[in-house]
């Protein structure tokens, strides 16, 4: 066991298997004392089995480790609640919030129906903000009472989200609000001792295996050692580690991605070429001007958040 995270508290969502259980482990490998949520669903968010968190559970006890499981839906406002009560009461407080639950219900915009939106939306977007929310509120108690901790959270964004994928207007929605809500509350929970990040990750996982089969995603990821599969969720977790740890106190309001052995800061939207009159513009003269100032202007990225001329 390393000391990065030694008796930090640390809540997991969606931590039974993939990313979450590969955060999970390397929290409890850098003596973190882990709360595993999962409601063991599947991909598309069916069903519920408490098998996932428990077997998480017992792998990190089987490294010497501290560990519960939760199988409360984190999209479920008291359900959250809850999740956030069980680290205060089992552990005696709340350190690290890891937001990573999720589902997939990809459909092109024609021919997606409002429960494939709705489901993706309530799972990804509020099942972030529930948690988070009630962790805040514990930060919030704990800084008035002269108790202030340093809290750390992480979000899970999204290349669909930031940069666009074909069948995932739900999904991408989601992701793209996350991390904008990640910006938000890193500033107003920064009072309380608290900050927060985001990551997009590229890894092999139940909800992402489609994807690299269709070709969406690109497999290939930059080149590593012989034997070493860039692919593997277990490449993130070290990121998410050392953002949950008390070393990491500088660093807010940021999203950052990781693929195989890479780690990208993404730079979000900003303001880029303009132009500007003393008066009302005319539909007729904006006709003549807006195709220079796009012209003009950065074009979008890629998948890999790279900029993509063609798509100027």
């Amino acid at each position: 066991m390393s000391e990065l995270c030694k008796d930090r508290i640390v809540v997991i969502t969606g931590a039974g298997r993939g990313l979450g259980r590969a955060y999970a482990l390397e929290f409890a490998r850098q003596g973190a004392r882990v709360v595993v949520n999962d409601l063991g669903a599947q991909p598309d968010g069916s069903g519920s089995a408490s098998g996932p968190a428990h077997e998480v559970v017992a792998e990190i006890h089987a490294l010497g480790g501290q560990a519960v499981a939760n199988t409360d839906d984190v999209s479920d406002f008291e359900g959250a609640h809850r999740l956030v009560q069980t680290a205060v009461d089992r552990f005696g407080g709340l350190d690290v919030l890891v937001n990573n639950a999720g589902i997939l219900r990809d459909r092109t915009l024609v021919n997606m129906g409002i429960e494939e939106w709705d489901s993706v939306i309530r799972v990804h977007l509020r099942g972030t903000f529930c948690p988070l929310r009630h962790a805040a509120a514990y930060w919030r108690d704990e800084a008035k009472a002269g108790r202030t901790r340093q809290a750390r959270v992480v979000n899970t964004s999204s290349s669909s989200g930031l940069y666009g994928i074909v069948g995932q207007t739900n999904y991408g929605a989601a992701k793209a609000g996350i991390a904008n809500l990640s910006i938000v509350a890193a500033r107003e929970l920064e009072r309380y001792g608290a900050t927060v990040n985001a990551v997009y990750p590229t890894a092999m996982s139940r909800l992402t295996e489609s994807l690299f089969k269709s070709g969406q995603l690109n497999p290939k990821a930059p080149a590593g050692a012989a034997g070493f599969d860039p692919l593997d969720a277990a490449n993130v977790a070290p990121l998410v580690v050392w953002l949950g740890s008390v070393h990491s106190g500088a660093v807010t309001g940021r999203v950052f991605g990781a693929k195989g052995g890479r780690i990208t800061v993404a730079e979000g939207w900003r303001a880029g070429p303009h132009v500007q009159k003393d008066n009302r513009w005319t539909a007729a003269e904006l006709g003549e001007v807006l195709p220079g100032l796009v012209a003009r202007a950065a074009p979008n990225a890629d998948l890999s958040g790279q900029l993509n001329p063609a798509m100027a």
